[in-house]
């Protein structure tokens, strides 16, 4: 810990919260999802070998939360072996300082994101303008300045591994954010998706509030490049994964999921792609 680390100096509690928030759901015996407010988080590894990670972590203001949701699951004063990114966003790192402060962990992403994880690099501003609701509108309110995670933050490993998850994959997945990345497991098929496409329309307030299931592409007000969020859809849809867990929304599986993601890749442009805001190319359509 030689560097002091830093969130934004924009950082602060957003209050948006959805009917799954504070619930928590074991997918698999060794995959946990839990909701805070808005954004999921993963606890990867089953809890009776005590040995698991951490895949993304929260809301601002959630590590409390956090910590006790891990504690529950894996055991008093458990910590886990790292925690993985699958990518930036203020929704998806809100509560890491505090974390890393406190589990003392590393903490690992794909090199592309990393200069938005040590204060070098600003995300594209949301585009609060984009076609979708109210979750857009209040979009240039959510924390978008780096965040400085110092010497915590590594890199994924280039070759596809990731560190304490021995039977995961890393797949870069682009387009929501440069470096994003999901998760996938051969074995049983299992697809960490991060917001590489998301299961409730979550630039609708009133979805997202009631957690409406419902397949859709990355979330559009912070999403620059929609050619690479289609080319990742289509990347993941090729896994034919059995059950995935998105950044955003409930848990999906089955036929449901099977039959979701080919209609998102075959209607991708009118699914995904808003008809209009200031990332969109006309191109794209």
């Amino acid at each position: 810990m030689d560097k002091q680390m830093s969130y934004g100096s924009d950082y602060k509690f957003i209050p948006a919260t959805s009917i799954g928030s504070g619930v928590g759901v074991e997918l698999l015996p060794d995959l946990f999802n839990y909701t805070v407010q808005i954004v999921n988080l993963h606890l990867v590894g089953n809890p009776e070998t005590g040995d698991f990670v951490l895949v993304d972590a929260g809301m601002p203001g959630s590590a409390e939360e956090i910590i006790s949701v891990t504690e529950e699951r894996f055991g008093a004063n458990s910590r886990p072996k790292a925690i993985i990114l699958t990518h930036g966003h203020f929704d998806h790192v809100g509560a890491i300082i505090e974390l890393v402060q406190h589990w003392e962990v590393p903490v690992y992403a794909h090199e592309l994101e990393i200069p938005f994880l040590t204060g070098q690099r600003s995300y594209p501003e949301p585009d609060s303008t984009v076609e979708g609701g109210l979750v857009a509108k209040m979009s240039p309110y959510f924390p978008n300045e780096p965040i400085d995670l110092g010497d915590n933050i590594e890199q994924l490993p280039p070759d596809g591994t990731i560190p304490h998850l021995p039977e995961f994959k890393w797949i870069h997945t682009p387009g929501h954010t440069p470096g994003h990345v999901s998760f996938f497991r051969e074995r049983d098929r299992a697809l960490i998706v991060g917001d590489a496409f998301v299961t409730v329309k979550q630039e609708s307030l009133y979805k997202v509030l009631t957690q409406e299931l419902e397949i859709s592409g990355p979330p559009r007000y912070l999403t620059p490049d929609w050619k690479s969020s289609k080319e990742s859809v289509i990347k993941l849809e090729a896994l034919k994964p059995s059950v995935a867990i998105t950044g955003h929304g409930l848990p999906m599986s089955g036929e449901l999921l099977s039959e979701s993601l080919e209609k998102l890749v075959q209607e991708f442009d009118t699914i995904a792609i808003p008809d209009y805001g200031k990332y969109v190319d006309r191109n794209t359509h």
